[in-house]
């Protein structure tokens, strides 16, 4: 009867052991996915959630119901890889010192009055990155796609790399891929064949996982979806947007992102998931427009920065529900952070926790928006363009934005416009001039910025500069 009862001790002591990892298990399962989608050159109304009456996006319109969706949210720079650099270390350009996509040096020398500054072009390990962090904590780390920022993704916090590297786009979205390291069926897609190795992902990992997906669609070069070319070539165009070959490539971006949100949900996943969805920077002007915002990728109007933005999880984030308070790319990281719950305060990070708002704890977010490029970006179209100038997208200048005001300051010339956005979105109605206490306001509010971050400045005449 001694050693009967002994047995069964024994067994409650094992039931409870188990039962307490079990729980241990739970616990740390119960911590929520995230995945990241970072489209490439996807413009502010290059969908149907966001208006547009041209791309056919239902998988994506009904994904931005199911969450928060944010009008007036930005990425950190105008262009690829600078944007990508502060996304994925929660900081402003001036910390990483990655401006542009290779040499800063760009359109004819005699065009640039100021020598720009030097660019850097791989991020530098020294900089905290977020699949590093949750990878740190018990995430695994998937990257897909376009990366950027170095060669190899992998030794930045990633566990598994499929299709990234250094290149900005591939060669073709055929194959061969060229370069694009990922083999593929003889006529796959590149977009097809990085979700259906992302789906294996999925599939694989059995413990809370990140995935940054960023597909190279829908950067040049445009090559259309065979099969789709016929539902758009007759279709109608609408204000601006016309391009079907483009509208084919979105059209494959989101059933790709449809078969995402369908293993998701297979696996019973998708409610214990965030989801954020944004774009890099903004529309290619000449192949679609964000009318009425003016410009498009490498201008600092708005066509250039804004982007469409939304957050998704269910029971923390409610469906159909909207914000029109500015936030930036660089605002992912401490909000990631935040529903992994993982402490941010040994990082210095410049975005800041979105959770608040997200959870509409909180309906205002007092602090300024900041963009710096002090180096020049040619134009693509000297005929067709919304830019200060035909010869270049941007000269070197910053932007700040405070509440609905936004100021441009140009080194050239020392030149400022000042907009307001609640009445001008189109930045067209120039007030520096007619505001002079508003526009001072603004410009030290930014040369306070410049302090801060120990901004780099160009004002070294060029030589070479022709009038």
């Amino acid at each position: 009867m001694h050693h009967y009862k002994e047995d069964i001790l024994r067994c409650f002591l094992l039931f409870t052991l188990l039962a307490c990892s079990s729980c241990a298990d739970s616990s740390q399962k119960a911590k929520p996915n995230i995945v990241l989608i970072n489209i490439d050159d996807l413009g502010w109304r290059d969908l149907g959630y966001m208006g547009s009456e041209y791309y056919e996006t239902p998988n994506i319109d009904n994904l931005a119901s199911l969450g928060m969706v944010f009008t007036n949210g930005y990425a950190a720079s105008a262009n690829c890889a600078p944007s990508r650099a502060s996304l994925i270390t929660g900081k402003w350009t001036p910390r990483h010192g990655i401006f542009t996509v290779g040499s800063s040096k760009r359109g004819a020398s005699k065009d640039r009055k100021l020598i720009p500054t030097k660019n850097t072009t791989t991020l530098s390990e020294k900089h905290k990155t977020i699949p590093e962090i949750l990878n740190q904590n018990g995430y695994r780390t998937c990257h897909a796609g376009k990366w950027h920022l170095s060669e190899n993704p992998l030794e930045y916090g990633f566990d598994l790399n499929i299709g990234g590297g250094h290149n900005g786009h591939p060669k073709s979205y055929y194959p061969p891929y060229k370069n694009v390291n990922l083999e593929g069926a003889k006529d796959q897609y590149l977009t097809d064949m990085i979700m259906e190795k992302t789906l294996k992902f999925v599939d694989t990992v059995s413990n809370s996982f990140f995935i940054n997906y960023a597909p190279y669609a829908v950067h040049t070069p445009i090559n259309p979806v065979k099969n789709l070319l016929d539902k758009y070539k007759n279709k109608p165009a609408w204000n601006g947007q016309n391009n079907f070959e483009y509208a084919t490539m979105i059209e494959n971006l989101d059933r790709n992102i449809g078969l995402l949100i369908s293993k998701l949900k297979e696996r019973k996943i998708f409610d214990n998931t965030l989801i954020i969805f944004t774009s890099d920077n903004g529309g290619l002007y000449g192949i679609t427009k964000q009318h009425p915002l003016r410009a498009g990728k490498g201008s600092y109007y708005e066509g250039g920065i804004r982007e469409p933005f939304f957050f998704v999880l269910k029971d923390r984030i409610r469906a159909d529900s909207k914000s029109d308070i500015p936030i930036s790319n660089i605002d992912l990281f401490p909000t990631i952070l935040d529903y992994a719950e993982i402490n941010k305060d040994q990082l210095e990070l410049d975005g800041i926790n979105l959770t608040p708002i997200l959870e509409e704890k909180v309906n205002k977010l007092d602090r300024p928006l900041y963009w710096h490029f002090p180096i020049y970006l040619q134009a693509y179209n000297v005929h067709d363009n919304e830019n200060r100038d035909s010869l270049f997208r941007t000269r070197p200048g910053s932007v700040v934005r405070y509440g609905n005001w936004k100021l441009h300051y140009y080194f050239e010339n020392n030149e400022v416009e000042l907009y307001d956005l609640s009445e001008d979105i189109g930045e067209r109605n120039n007030l520096a001039q007619s505001m002079p206490v508003k526009t001072k306001e603004m410009l030290d509010q930014l040369k306070s910025w410049w302090n801060e971050t120990n901004a780099p400045i160009p004002k070294k005449i060029n030589p070479e500069y022709s009038k």
